[in-house]
């Protein structure tokens, strides 16, 4: 399945001043899968090491970091000449052995010449955790669950995806074809960005068996808070997953640490969202009081909305059943449009890797994301529904009179004045409206 990330690695792999590459995101995202295919494809030679799978590896970096030795051990266990213009070298699970990421310090310094592309399960919480990082001495790239323009691509509706990807949107899409996106978006919310999942779903058509390998990644998360965590950490973890549940479903989704367990101080869980943030389990918003530039100066920290990676493991952590998708609007307001708000959070996110960020007001108004652009704001309402009540938008626009009101709902594309109505397919043309 094509991912517009490749794009990203052909950018880099034709940088001259490129550095080795350090690949995020979360388990079961498609980083092997997409490295794999990318080393393949634009390299005459291609090495995979895994430190997971091939545990005697780690010993080619324990006593010495020098990149020719590195690289001469390697030629000699895959009995492979590695050539530096034509060989990718792929460090799968480097996480598991923290010198090989110190090593990618070496690489720049001395060898910068050679490929080197390194990627982890949970390598946003190792790096952070290393006091050796090799800081200033690596580029990076995050990779997401799939987003809905990725999976227009996967089930072959190309002219819907350059549609929405490629071209802007100036007029209302007819509605037949605005029906059609709303099915596929439907069912995209459903299946969620896994790649395995919708994979699977492509090949047998079977919901019910989407939802088995989504809970099989569940489970595989759960694993890894005790497999990477001390005890009550995990424990911890776990409490605090769990909530997610229970805090979006409120009507004010900020987050409360009483939530998780009553009395309890910001404190005790502050680790924890750290670890699922660095672990890319989790997105999440900040409140601004005021929208004023910089942003991040007029941000509360300690005020937040948390959303899952995915709208496909958070319905399948709601046990949401599949007969919702021929239902007309109750996917989107499921949840108490929860699931609606945690779809655009994650394709804004994938769009731009900023913080992403809220507005509320003293009262009761909340505009449930802001961008920047060109050093200017924009409120966006998001709408499970059809209304088109734009009470928080009018709040907002009172009080700071923004070039543009934006709201991203069912509904099908409409600009009136300075109001814009973005379909919930077309959040990844955002950008194009500012």
């Amino acid at each position: 399945m094509k991912r517009l990330a490749y794009n990203q690695l052909l950018s880099w792999k034709n940088d001259k001043n490129k550095k080795p590459l350090l690949l995020q995101g979360a388990r079961q995202v498609g980083k092997t899968y997409l490295i794999n295919e990318f080393g393949k494809n634009e390299y005459k030679n291609y090495i995979y090491l895994n430190f997971e799978q091939n545990l005697d590896i780690k010993i080619f970096f324990q006593k010495n970091l020098d990149p020719k030795i590195i690289i001469q051990n390697i030629e000699l266990y895959t009995g492979t000449k590695i050539n530096s213009k034509n060989t990718l070298i792929f460090f799968d699970e480097i996480q598991i052995q923290p010198k090989a990421i110190t090593s990618l310090k070496y690489f720049q310094e001395q060898s910068p010449e050679y490929h080197i592309i390194a990627a982890g399960s949970l390598l946003g919480v190792s790096i952070r955790k290393s006091s050796s990082f090799p800081v200033g001495k690596v580029n990076f790239m995050t990779l997401y669950p799939m987003s809905f323009a990725e999976y227009l691509m996967a089930i072959n509706e190309t002219l819907i995806f350059e549609m929405l990807f490629q071209n802007k949107l100036e007029h209302q899409i007819p509605e037949p074809i605005h029906e059609k996106i709303i099915t596929h978006l439907k069912i995209f919310m459903f299946l969620g960005g896994m790649p395995e999942v919708i994979k699977n779903y492509i090949k047998n058509k079977n919901i019910s068996e989407a939802r088995k390998i989504q809970n099989e990644i569940l489970k595989a998360y759960q694993q890894d808070f005790s497999k990477y965590t001390d005890k009550i950490q995990s424990i911890k973890t776990s409490e605090l997953w769990r909530s997610i549940l229970n805090q979006l479903a409120k009507e004010n989704k900020k987050f409360k640490y009483s939530d998780v367990k009553s009395k309890t101080r910001a404190s005790y869980y502050e680790q924890t969202i750290e670890w699922l943030n660095n672990a890319g389990l989790i997105n999440l918003a900040y409140n601004i009081n005021t929208p004023k530039l910089p942003i991040s100066a007029y941000t509360e920290y300690n005020k937040f909305k948390i959303y899952l990676l995915d709208s496909g493991l958070l319905g399948a952590m709601l046990k949401i059943n599949s007969e919702i998708i021929i239902k007309p609007n109750t996917l989107f307001a499921e949840f108490n449009g929860a699931f609606t708000e945690n779809f655009v959070a994650n394709e804004l996110k994938k769009l731009d890797e900023t913080d992403l960020y809220y507005w509320t007001s003293k009262y009761d108004a909340e505009v449930d994301f802001i961008l920047q652009s060109n050093n200017k704001i924009y409120p966006i309402e998001v709408k499970s529904g059809m209304s088109k009540n734009k009470k928080s938008l009018k709040s907002y626009a009172d009080k700071y009179n923004p070039e543009k009101l934006l709201r991203i709902s069912p509904r099908n594309f409409t600009i009136d004045n300075n109001f814009t109505n973005i379909p919930l397919y077309a959040v990844c043309q955002i950008y194009k409206h500012l």
